[in-house]
């Protein structure tokens, strides 16, 4: 198998009612993209989409292909993924593979979501499809209620007072608008305070409005070549070194779990055994924090933090530049924005950045980082993990 490079990419503004298309978004991500690797469009010879819930948004199903024809590469295999959140780190996973067999040298990934287009009621309900139609849904379980039930077990679990909680939680959205106002491609880019955290209004207890990430308009893309054609094109080449990717299927299945997310623990170990890694090697993190209890059950099981004491990590800054490990630097899903199709792809974006050093003139660089790990979380429990480095 052959080493998988990123190359360059290409990011839209993530924000809410966007005037472009899905497809104008995701042609003008997929241009920067391949402006920045230095390539044409005739070099590349597959593309791969993240596209959620097109048809219900823009009534546009089959995006892929439109694609390709409209940024010039027409006629190339073109293949949509969709797995909820986790949609664009699966594609990349994926297209990866195709890469690495020898089929192809040079590829695009690419997603979009126009999610705000749906407004509130049709979007809260497509983004209800990822969890169980039969018994969660009409059981009132939205996300919203996912999470804050999270929330709950993981005071009840670990012992830790339910106002403490809604406190650790506060600091990861306020990290995450701290970083957000540096991110040009951030939906929110204004400064937090904890006060305003937890006095503001109340989503499902205990979560309040400012623990959670938006809907959003965006997309994202990525061009992965092969370490024999990124070695001629670009003198950083950052390689995609480890995957993992697991399930866990319905709530009612991972009960002996919860609030830790199984499918997690094993995608993760996965990524980190092919990279050569643990979690000590991690000089930056995208994680996916929909909600801000979310950032704190996934540092654990990444393995930053023992159960029940991540939210001491961002109490004390350890999440920020400069801590023991910088967790989304790039505002994360909570300020940056959250284009179900483009996320997974975004996480990779910033990632490859980071490791390439070119956010310095934004003041979110983390220096000397060398290995990167990206977390993204679809519905109940599709998660994938991969693991970056740079040379």
């Amino acid at each position: 198998m052959r080493r998988v490079s990123v190359i360059g990419g290409g990011h839209t503004r993530f924000m809410a009612n966007s005037p472009n298309t899905g497809l104008e978004l995701l042609a003008e991500a997929s241009m920067d993209a391949i402006i920045n690797s230095k390539i044409s469009p005739q070099d590349i010879q597959a593309v791969y989409c993240g596209n959620v819930l097109g048809d219900f948004s823009e009534g546009q199903g089959m995006i892929q292909s439109y694609l390709a024809n409209e940024i010039g590469c027409n006629y190339v295999p073109a293949t949509k993924f969709e797995g909820a959140c986790a949609t664009g780190t699966i594609a990349v996973q994926n297209a990866a593979m195709w890469v690495a067999s020898g089929t192809y040298d040079i590829v695009l990934v690419c997603g979009v979501e126009k999610a705000t287009a749906m407004g509130t009621p049709l979007a809260t309900r497509t983004f209800a499809m990822f969890s169980d139609s039969r018994f969660e849904y009409p059981a009132g379980f939205t996300f919203p209620a996912v999470f804050a039930m999270l929330a709950h077990l993981y005071a009840s679990h670990y012992h830790i007072p339910l106002e403490k909680l809604k406190e650790q939680m506060a600091h990861v959205s306020v990290q995450s608008h701290h970083y957000g106002a540096k991110n040009p491609h951030a939906q929110f880019q204004k400064e937090i305070t904890v006060e305003k955290v937890l006095g503001g209004p109340i989503v499902t207890t205990p979560l309040q409005l400012l623990d959670c990430c938006p809907f959003s308009d965006g997309a994202a893309a990525v061009i992965l070549a092969s370490e024999e054609v990124a070695k001629k094109l670009t003198d950083k080449p950052v390689y995609i070194a480890g995957s993992g990717q697991a399930s866990s299927g319905h709530l009612a299945s991972q009960y002996q779990y919860l609030p830790r997310i199984r499918a997690r623990e094993i995608a993760v170990k996965q990524a980190y055994k092919m990279a050569g890694v643990g979690p000590e090697d991690i000089d930056v993190c995208e994680l996916h924090d929909c909600f801000s209890i979310a950032s704190i059950i996934a540092a654990e099981s990444l393995g930053f933090a023992e159960f029940g004491t991540a939210g001491i990590l961002w109490e004390k800054g350890e999440t920020k530049i400069g801590g023991k490990t910088p967790i989304n630097i790039s505002g994360g899903l909570k300020a940056k924005g959250h284009p179900l199709g483009a996320t997974g792809i975004s996480q990779v974006y910033e990632i490859t950045r980071q490791l390439r050093g070119e956010l310095m003139d934004q003041g979110r660089q983390v220096e000397g980082a060398k290995v990167g790990l990206v977390d993204t979380l679809g519905g109940d429990g599709i998660i994938v993990n991969l693991v970056l480095k740079r040379d």
